[in-house]
């Protein structure tokens, strides 16, 4: 847990989600499992890799398995929301709009198979990715 949202994961809500996540390393992309969310105002963390080590590139397929393995992940805590960053972007090299086109594939087939979350919510860092997230959107929910 040392670059992009992972990093600010871990500063932001303290040495023990790292921890509880070491505990249960390794995690295989299409995997993912949940921690404490230590300082964070949320109950857990869902970490669901999209490269196989540090600093590796991302694919559109980790992204889409990933993004499979958070949803089942916190629908098993019976969490009633989740939280996503733009997954594989960033650190992981993808484009956003690509990466957060196949993370709404994913969402909306697991809405339409039914979920038990009531929320999901993209997470966009400044206006630029933001409209990237629009873009995406307009795109895949048209």
């Amino acid at each position: 847990m040392g670059g992009g949202v992972a990093g600010v994961i871990k500063r932001k809500g303290g040495p023990e989600i790292e921890e509880e996540a070491r505990k249960m390393a390794p995690v295989e992309i299409g995997e993912a499992v949940v921690t404490s969310a230590g300082r964070l105002p949320s109950r857990w963390v869902v970490h669901a890799p999209t490269v196989k080590r540090p600093a590796g590139r991302a694919s559109l397929e980790s992204v889409s398995l990933a993004t499979r393995a958070a949803l089942t992940a916190a629908e098993k805590v019976e969490a009633q929301s989740i939280a996503f960053p733009a997954m594989g972007a960033g650190v992981g090299g993808l484009d956003i709009r690509e990466a957060v086109q196949t993370m709404l594939r994913e969402i909306v087939s697991k809405v339409e198979e039914g979920t038990s979350l009531k929320k999901v919510v993209l997470v966009a860092w400044g206006e630029e990715a933001l409209n990237e997230f629009i873009s995406a959107a307009r795109n895949v929910l048209k």
